[in-house]
This record gives C-alpha cells, sequence and structure tokens, in this order.
C-alpha cells in the first residue's frame, strides 16, 4: 500500500475515533436525560425524532455543501455545530425547558450530524482512489467499525458511570470537550484529495448541478435506490431499538437508577462493532455477493429483534442486544462498499447524504411511533412491532441483488461505476 493511502486511513481513523468518542459520552444516557429534564417517553423519543427530521431536511443541502464547497470544510461545520447544539441541550436540562425548546435543539443537532454524513466517507473514497489505493473498501469500513466500537465502548461507559457518580449533565460537559478536540485535529489533519471543489460557475449554479446530478447517480441508479428505499426500515427502526434499550433493561433489571446499567446497552453495541468489523473478511468470503449478506443480516435482526420483545430476562435481552449489534456491524462495511461502487466522485457525498436522508426519514416516523407504543403498552411490544417495521426492509434488499450492480460481487474491485450502476447484461 502506497505511504500516502496509510497516512489516509489512519487520518479517518483518527477522526472516527474522536468523534465517535465525543458522541457516545451520551449515548448511554441521552433518554434518561430527557426524561430527567421533565419529558415523558412519547416526548423523548419526539425529540429524537426532530433530530432525525433536522437530518432528513438537512442531508442534502449539506451533502451539496460538502461537493460544493470541500469535504474538510464539511466536517469542521458539523463539528462546531455540534459543540454549539450540545451545549444549548446542557442549558435546557438545567431550566427544565419546554418541549418546543428540545424540539429546536434536537434538530440543530440534526444538522450537525448531517455536515459529517456523506462527507468524511466520500472524502475517504476519493482520497485513496487520488493515492493509489487499489484493495477493496469493506476491510477500511471494517477497521473503521473496530475504531468507532472500541470509541464507543469506552465513551459509553465512561458516560454511564460518569452520569452516576455525579449527575446526568457532567457526560455533556465532557463530550463538548471532544467535540473541540475532534475541530482542532480535522484542522490540521484533513485535506481534500482527489477531489477539487468546482466554483467557477458560482454557488447557485453548482448547487443545482450537483442536486441534479445526483438524483441522476442516486435514486434513478436503480442499485442504490433499492438500498436507499431499505434504509428507513433498518436505520430508522434502529434508532429506537438503540435508545430505548437503555430504559428497557433498566426496567428488566428493576434499579431505575442503575446508569451503569444504561450504559451497558451503549457498551455492548459498541463491543458488537468491534467484533463485527473484525469478521468483514470473513463475510466477505463466506458469501458471493454483498447482497446475500445484507439479506441474511436483515433476517437475523428481524429475529432478534423478537426475542428481545419476548424475553423478560435481563441476561436474554443483553445477548440478543449482542446479535443484533454483531449483525449490524458486520453488515454495514459490506453495505458502504457496495454503494460507494456506484457512485461517480462528483456526486459522492450528496449520493451518501440521499442514502442518511432515507434513513433518517424512518426513523422520523419510527420513533414517536414505537415510543408512544412503549407509552401506551409497554417495552416489549414496542421491540415487536420494531420487528415487524425493520422486516419491510428485506424485499428492498432483494431487489438490489437481482440487479446485478458492479459492486455485489464481493471479489470485485473498487473501480469507476457506470451511469445506471448495473454491469453487463445477464452479469451474475
Amino acid at each position: 500500500m502506497p505511504q500516502d493511502a496509510r497516512t489516509v486511513q489512519r487520518t479517518y481513523l483518527t477522526l472516527t475515533t474522536l468523534s465517535t468518542l465525543a458522541a457516545s459520552f451520551i449515548w448511554g444516557v441521552n433518554t434518561l436525560f430527557l426524561l430527567d429534564a421533565g419529558l415523558s417517553n412519547t416526548e423523548a423519543f419526539a425529540a429524537n425524532a426532530f433530530f432525525t427530521a433536522g437530518m432528513m431536511v438537512f442531508e442534502v443541502p449539506t451533502g451539496v455543501v460538502a461537493d460544493v464547497r470541500g469535504r474538510k470544510l464539511s466536517y469542521l461545520l458539523g463539528a462546531g455545530t455540534l459543540l454549539v447544539s450540545t451545549l444549548l441541550y446542557l442549558y435546557m436540562w438545567q431550566v427544565q425547558a419546554p418541549f418546543w425548546a428540545w424540539a429546536i435543539a434536537s434538530a440543530l443537532i440534526g444538522l450537525g450530524f448531517t455536515f459529517f454524513s456523506g462527507a468524511v466517507e466520500a472524502w475517504l473514497v476519493d482520497a485513496l482512489a487520488a493515492t493509489g489505493y487499489d484493495g477493496p473498501l469493506d476491510g477500511v469500513f471494517g477497521k473503521a467499525q473496530v475504531a468507532a466500537g472500541a470509541s464507543m465502548l469506552a465513551g459509553s461507559v465512561a458516560g454511564g458511570y460518569i452520569a452516576q457518580a455525579t449527575n446526568l449533565g457532567v457526560p455533556y460537559i465532557v463530550r463538548c470537550v471532544f467535540l473541540l478536540l475532534t475541530f482542532v485535529v480535522a484542522a490540521f489533519l484533513m485535506k481534500d484529495l482527489g477531489f477539487t471543489p468546482e466554483r467557477s460557475k458560482g454557488p447557485v449554479t453548482e448547487v443545482k448541478r450537483v442536486f441534479h446530478a445526483s438524483i441522476d447517480s442516486g435514486w434513478r441508479n436503480r442499485p442504490v435506490r433499492w438500498l436507499m428505499l431499505s434504509a428507513p426500515f433498518i436505520s430508522g427502526v434502529g434508532v429506537y431499538v438503540f435508545y430505548a434499550m437503555q430504559p428497557y433493561l433498566l426496567e428488566l433489571h428493576g434499579d431505575p437508577e442503575a446508569y451503569g446499567i444504561a450504559g451497558l446497552a451503549a457498551a455492548i453495541v459498541a463491543g458488537a462493532q468491534i467484533v463485527g468489523g473484525l469478521t468483514v473478511p470473513a463475510v466477505r468470503k463466506a458469501f458471493r455477493y454483498r447482497t446475500h449478506a445484507l439479506i441474511a443480516a436483515g433476517f437475523v435482526n428481524v429475529a432478534a429483534l423478537v426475542f428481545i420483545g419476548l424475553t423478560s430476562s435481563l441476561t436474554m435481552a443483553i445477548g440478543l442486544l449482542v446479535v443484533w449489534g454483531l449483525v449490524g456491524a458486520a453488515s454495514m462495511p459490506i453495505r458502504q462498499t457496495y454503494i460507494n461502487g456506484l457512485i461517480p466522485s462528483s456526486q459522492r457525498a450528496t449520493v451518501l447524504s440521499f442514502d442518511s436522508l432515507m434513513g433518517s426519514a424512518g426513523g422520523v416516523v419510527a420513533q414517536p411511533v414505537l415510543g408512544r407504543a412503549a407509552d401506551v403498552w409497554s417495552y416489549s411490544t414496542s421491540y415487536l412491532i420494531a420487528a415487524a417495521m425493520q422486516a419491510l426492509a428485506i424485499p428492498f434488499l432483494l431487489k438490489a441483488r437481482f440487479e446485478h450492480a458492479v459492486s455485489d460481487p464481493t471479489s470485485r474491485l473498487p473501480e469507476e461505476p457506470r451511469v445506471d450502476g448495473t454491469s453487463e447484461p445477464n452479469a451474475q
């Protein structure tokens, strides 16, 4: 591997580690934080829905920013926005702010994450291509899963026990410190390699050009479209599954103030991410096509959610959460490689943002619906409903398999995709 390619990977893994660590300090206690601020279950998950609504609204505009103004600028804007909005969250907790204020602040946090989504992944793919890297991307994304999982494990456990030793606001202060560190590191290490923003025709013209080209490379690209349509039922439901696990484990444990147990939920998913990232090479060898791996993961995750909803055992729920997190982590790099192999460089960040938008759209609907189900019936019932909703992704994954996309065979190396994303007729 060329030395520059190694530098790109190290920078990517460093930024992944720092940004995930910063974010994860609150992941183990966020739902409890909102409930402690006076919100009901329905309001807490509705606030989370505004977070995903913010992501849905801003995904494409911020993706265009990354494709027109540069991926580094987009990343720095994301770190800065998250820092300011996290401070706002902390202030509102202290003053017991009304729900409408939480909705606005949650949408701003969503805005911050949209500057990240698409931009850093597009930066990595283009920078690796520019430095002569010709290996499979699954392995690179798998390493990022391991780095993210290790960071999430450390941050979520630390956040849970920091909250237990002090109060629920301190993890948010720690998060702000690490977001500031992330901003500084990105400012020094990131360089837009393999990508030159085109600004000669003016910002409005360039935004329109990138947006329309992204429609052609994304929604009108059949294999990409099927994966996008599966995202609301996978990512959208997954957000609820993760955050509802905090109070659900406390309920099964029988102690509503055992914040360390709540942090354990995030730690379990983090540990599963580490193992899942390490298993990516084995998964690639086990399946001839990437869509086969995604379909298998879909069935396993639906079954895990069903049994999480049926069990009354804390130990069993934790074990099933491990399975759910492990399968999701192992399949994510496979999905990233599949979709990146179908997108031209010039629209990469915007198309990836479209994909994130679809997941966010699912979260906007799923979180308040499932949160209301938890209020009216129980958390266990909401997990059974979540399983049914996630099962709706499988038909779209099957449709993607039938498209014979150029990036579907696990043996294929990265290459510039055709416009329609397909391979030659009748290719298997």
